[in-house]
């Protein structure tokens, strides 16, 4: 009998040649190849959309998040990485699925407030929440990023959002507030969302690291919540960052900014567009040379085959 295929397989080596969504040497390559910084931001954006009891409430209702949280999150990143770095018809197939599965989302808030997955006020927040917790959480603490680069990021980003159904695509951190200040009256504190800071902070999601980091890492993503956001939402002084968690955070997001992970999804991606796997972890300038001259011998290849 064989196995069901697995919808969020990803073969980052294959097709070869095949582009991605998000072009080698956006500034969403150097975000979406450091774990920290993708741990640190996504915490936060669940918090952010959990902060609107539609979303929490399709979520919670409608998936596996109360039986799996931990399973149900790592299938969210592998949409995530699979939209920078994969093929890009192997992220269309995931993205659609997923649309496919959200079509299927309605229900009413516990207050009587109806909502489905695919209303596009949800559909803009939650990409936005995503947008903006892994650029933030890169620029403060892994290395900083100046304006005109995160501009970069949100303009690579929006292919792979208008994908999603997203009407109103992050073009800058301006339009993260905009909707922020829109949405901020439905916002209201829950369980739901200590019991996730919980499970991030005991470390079950990832074992093997330190525990002590992963309390750093809850503590990081509630620092990245808007003030007026962490104050609705009644997360208070017991998840203040400390200057140890501070130093522990940056160290290693420097080290996985600079230590290359062979057969890495970014890796594998820039061997599979004709680029050396160590890539994404090259400084900007040399990302750019190193694009150009691929290009050039393409387009050498090209007149003399």
């Amino acid at each position: 009998m064989n196995a069901t295929p697995d919808p969020y397989r990803v073969d980052y080596l294959r097709p070869a040649g095949e582009a991605s969504l998000v072009p080698p040497g956006s500034p969403q390559w150097r975000v979406f190849k450091n774990p920290i910084a993708l741990g640190i931001g996504g915490v936060a954006a669940v918090l952010l959309e959990f902060a609107d009891p539609r979303i929490r409430s399709g979520v919670w209702d409608h998936s596996t998040y109360k039986a799996d949280p931990i399973g149900r999150s790592k299938r969210t990143g592998t949409a995530a990485l699979a939209g920078v770095f994969g093929p890009a018809s192997t992220a269309r197939r995931i993205i659609g699925g997923v649309n496919r599965m959200h079509a299927r989302v309605a229900g009413e808030t516990p207050n009587g407030v109806a909502y489905r997955a695919l209303d596009p006020d949800l559909l803009d927040w939650v990409a936005a929440t995503a947008g903006y917790g892994f650029v933030e959480a890169y620029h403060r603490f892994v290395a900083p990023l100046s304006p005109g680069e995160r501009a970069i990021y949100y303009r690579d980003h929006e292919p792979i959002a208008r994908l999603y159904g997203v009407q109103h695509p992050l073009t800058s951190d301006a339009d993260f507030h905009a909707m922020l200040d829109a949405l901020y009256p439905r916002f209201e504190p829950h369980p739901i969302n200590r019991e996730f800071l919980a499970i991030i902070m005991s470390g079950k999601a990832a074992p093997a690291v330190p525990r002590p980091l992963h309390r750093a890492l809850g503590r990081a993503a509630v620092s990245l919540l808007p003030p007026r956001v962490r104050s609705r939402l009644e997360l208070g002084s017991e998840f203040d960052l400390t200057i140890r968690d501070r130093l522990m955070l940056r160290a290693a997001g420097t080290l996985a900014d600079r230590v290359p992970v062979r057969g890495s999804p970014p890796w594998q991606s820039a061997i599979r567009q004709g680029l050396p796997g160590n890539f994404a972890w090259r400084s900007p300038r040399r990302q750019r040379q190193l694009v150009q001259d691929r290009n050039r011998e393409g387009a050498l290849s090209a007149g003399t085959g």
